[in-house]
């Protein structure tokens, strides 16, 4: 492939990509609405959002796994099928806590297929001095994905109301599929099975690889700790100042929004940044600031809202910026013949912080607030404690790396150039 080509080839790519992640966030932008609803405690409320999560780690080691034996186009496309399929159901078929996590699981087993199947094919068409940048451009797809699947279902939930907003989302990840279908075709990746496969214990032996993806972890408890109450938080931010809650709901929603996308851009620039800089030195600058920031915001609910915004969006903006760096620095330090499986390693453990963090999150909340304060307030008024443990577990990252802060970019005298 040529330079032109490659790129082109990664923008259809992060375009199939977007209409997957349509899906990855209408839970969070309604989450008052349907705790509500259906009467759910906090803890509850985040046990559905992480059953997504989980449903991804049930899937994503096998379906990772078999990027080294199967062409990844035919994985993508039918897990971006079984994705908006599954939506469709929790559109039609939630009635409560039991019926929502089931579909919110089915609907991350489809997310498992994707994503990191996705990085794998991209990894493997650029070399390294070019990954960070290309990397950058597709994690930023994924987040410009979340953030679009804040604002549509927060616009579509005031029009037609909450089970036709899931319902239109989830047609993204069947447009992803079909839109893959034609274009994924396109350029030839490595293929495995022209690379000697390592033995597991030889992948779990690399300790560069094993730093990293402790880091990942790190920065992935931050986020969706972040990203699974964000819009709770600021709804109570907004009933504080006595707005309505359809009011407060659909102005929340389009923060996070906002929130998420510029994500999308600090995760582009965080890559850009990285091929210059360093892995190491970048994520541990954007892990510091994004952690300190965890530690401040929760306890801001009764300033003034314009100072609220300006601190969501620029947490927003550093809670992602090294996300494109930790998994490039992954692929990097990868093995040949062992990527497919330390992808699998990278999704397995990061996701699984990834889904206990949105409950830890619950749990603190209903320790720390009165248990009828949603019937007194209408809304939850202690926030700080719960975004400190998001805080503490994202200052680890550095903390991990620090054994590689003299290897400079990380992963930069790795082989994986396309063919």
């Amino acid at each position: 492939m040529k330079l032109d080509d490659r790129f082109r080839w990664l923008i259809w790519l992060s375009l199939a990509e977007i209409g997957t992640m349509l899906v990855f966030n209408n839970y969070s932008a309604l989450l008052p609405v349907l705790q509500k609803e259906w009467s759910l405690s906090n803890s509850q409320a985040g046990w559905i959002f992480s059953s997504y999560q989980l449903g991804y780690i049930l899937a994503v080691v096998f379906l990772t796994s078999l990027t080294d034996y199967v062409h990844t186009k035919y994985i993508y496309i039918t897990t971006s099928l079984w994705a908006g399929g599954s939506g469709i159901l929790f559109s039609i078929g939630s009635e409560g806590f039991y019926s929502a996590m089931i579909f919110r699981t089915l609907m991350g087993i489809g997310f498992a297929g994707t994503y990191m199947p996705g990085l794998r094919l991209v990894s493997e068409r650029f070399v390294p001095r070019e990954r960070g940048k290309a990397v950058g451009i597709y994690v930023g797809a994924f987040t410009l994905g979340a953030a679009l699947s804040l604002f549509l279902t927060g616009f579509l939930n005031s029009l037609l109301g909450w089970r036709w907003a899931f319902f239109i989302t989830s047609l993204g990840p069947i447009a992803g599929g079909f839109l893959a279908f034609f274009k994924l075709r396109e350029g030839k990746t490595t293929p495995a099975e022209k690379e000697e496969r390592i033995p597991l214990q030889e992948v779990l032996k690399n300790r560069p690889a094993l730093m990293m993806i402790g880091a990942y972890a790190a920065h992935m408890w931050e986020m969706f700790g972040m990203r699974g109450w964000m819009v709770a938080f600021l709804t109570a931010c907004l009933l504080t100042t006595h707005y309505d809650l359809d009011q407060a709901i659909g102005i929340s929603a389009a923060i996070a929004g906002g929130m998420t996308l510029v994500g999308a851009i600090s995760n582009a620039l965080g890559g850009t940044l990285s091929d210059r800089f360093g892995r190491v030195q970048t994520i541990a600058v954007v892990m510091v600031a994004s952690g300190l920031l965890s530690l401040i915001i929760g306890w801001t609910r009764g300033l003034p809202m314009l100072l609220i915004v300006f601190l969501s969006l620029l947490y927003g903006f550093l809670v992602t910026g090294e996300s494109s760096v930790l998994s490039t620095g992954v692929t990097e330090m990868a093995r040949p013949g062992g990527l497919g499986r330390t992808l699998a390693l990278q999704s397995l453990i990061g996701w699984i912080a990834a889904s206990l963090s949105p409950i830890a999150f619950g749990y603190v909340l209903d320790l720390t607030n009165p248990v009828d304060a949603l019937a007194r307030y209408g809304f939850v008024p202690n926030w700080g404690w719960a975004f400190v443990i998001l805080g503490l577990g994202g200052l680890t990252g550095p903390l991990i790396l620090w054994p590689l802060r003299r290897k400079g970019k990380a992963g930069s005298n790795n082989s994986h150039d396309p063919p």
